[in-house]
């Protein structure tokens, strides 16, 4: 049994699920605005086309064997978001309708329930169905017999969810056991066992036994993949983009330098960091303001020039904590004299960054990031850490992965400043709407649970 012919129903499930979608957005806005006096039939063309247009930018339904719950939440959380925002923003275009952000809520919250329901269920039965039933399977050969082969053909063998069926290994290189045949077999052995994808160490094959390899996969509609020998370089982001008809092959690209992430992210932030400023700075402000100067001479706010994305200077807002003195460039340490009562409270709690939210929407700085650091610590450790530029690349944040993670405030040793790069480079490498989530949410706990390093 071939390929198509287990993955016959395949095909349908993408179709089933926007239909779906659709069927849900449709029936459940009709009840829940049914008298906001809208223009049903213009609605429904409006949000039908703007659920599609986002579900294609963010891959909504780009979902495989291989996709893990965790980017399926990811994308839940994006589309759900870009889908409240756009639902929105139709109310303001038409005097006659009533705006009522209980029936918007009752009506996403209503929605997604069933989406999500509805994509997990499908998901999960789907994977269930194919381990017990054996349908669905491809037939997977490997060529060579590399680490990474065997790392691959274990990972064919204990993950049945993903439906692969390991035939064997073929090499030239090596003879042992384990080996099923030697290449020049390989084009009989996938025709007679109906072989569907073809696993290609690079290591073990020439460009002449490749080319032909590829054509013989092409006229026999077989999928051939490339196992990488050179983990550390290509298990990351790659992009290929071709100069005339020259493929080129780019590093550091990553989800955060695409351009829709890009754009979705700084919504985001605009969203979020105008809750905060007109929700809680509005009022903090002043209250702070005069406890700030009634202990201590001095403007209320703090800025500084930090390094942001690209090494480019921007002021980073705080409030000040500090008594006036010409040591900005010290970190504050343990019991610092420097740090004022009301400063002590603020640094604790955090609120003494609280003001960066305005470089946030002013596009300096973003919620979550890697922290910007002191000029006078990139000088100290640009050079002599690895990867340590790598943070550049993005826009600072007020808070980050290395700060939940117990790395923030002082660096009193080099192994500090390891590990909070350690953790920054992670998060440019794989960064998820609902890693930035997790962040936001553990930086609030961490918060009122209170920290050691925060002083």
């Amino acid at each position: 049994m071939t390929a198509a012919q287990t993955g016959r129903y395949s095909k349908y499930i993408r179709p089933i699920s926007i239909i779906f979608d659709l069927l849900v957005i449709t029936v459940l806005c009709l009840f829940f605005f049914q008298e906001l006096n809208l223009n049903c039939f213009y609605y429904l063309i409006y949000q039908t086309v703007a659920w599609s247009i986002i579900a294609f930018l963010i891959k909504f339904y780009e979902i495989y064997r291989f996709t893990t719950p965790v980017e399926i939440t990811s994308k839940l959380v994006q589309q759900g978001i870009l889908f409240l925002l756009v639902i929105i923003a139709f109310f303001p275009f038409s005097k006659q309708v009533l705006f009522s952000g209980k029936a918007i809520a009752l009506f996403m919250v209503a929605s997604f329930t069933l989406i999500t329901l509805f994509k997990y269920l499908l998901f999960y039965y789907l994977k269930k169905y194919r381990i017990v039933t054996g349908s669905n399977f491809r037939n997977a050969v490997i060529i060579g017999y590399t680490p990474e082969s065997i790392r691959l053909k274990e990972l064919f063998e204990t993950r049945n969810d993903y439906g692969y069926r390991f035939l064997g290994y073929f090499s030239d290189k090596k003879s042992n056991s384990n080996i099923k045949g030697k290449l020049v077999d390989l084009q009989n052995y996938i025709l007679a066992n109906s072989v569907d994808e073809i696993y290609c160490s690079l290591n073990e094959i020439t460009n002449d036994q490749l080319k032909d390899l590829v054509d013989f996969a092409d006229e026999n509609n077989k999928v051939i993949k490339f196992i990488p020998d050179t983990k550390e370089i290509f298990s990351k982001n790659l992009k290929i983009e071709y100069y005339e008809f020259f493929p080129v092959l780019s590093l550091r690209k990553t989800m955060l330098h695409d351009p829709t992430t890009k754009a979705f992210k700084r919504i985001f932030d605009i969203f979020f960091s105008s809750l905060v400023i007109i929700g809680l700075l509005s009022w903090l402000t002043p209250l702070l303001a005069l406890l700030i100067k009634i202990e201590s001479r001095g403007p209320i706010f703090f800025k500084q020039g930090r390094p942001g994305i690209d090494e480019k200077e921007f002021f980073c807002y705080k409030f000040r904590s500090m008594k006036i003195n010409i040591t900005t460039e010290r970190e504050a340490s343990k019991n610092d004299p420097r740090v004022t009562r009301i400063g002590r409270f603020l640094r604790k709690t955090s609120i003494d960054e609280m003001p960066q939210f305005l470089n946030v929407l002013l596009g300096e700085m973003s919620v979550v990031g890697p922290r910007p650091h002191l000029w006078s610590q990139n000088k100290a450790y640009g050079n002599k850490i690895k990867k340590y530029m790598v943070r550049h690349y993005v826009k600072p944040g007020i808070t980050g992965l290395a700060q939940v993670r117990g790395f923030r405030g002082e660096i009193e040793t080099d192994e500090d400043m390891i590990n909070r790069i350690k953790y920054d480079v992670f998060y440019i490498e794989n960064w998820s709407l609902l890693l930035d989530i997790k962040i936001i949410l553990q930086t609030v706990i961490n918060i009122f649970r209170g920290e050691d390093k925060a002083y």
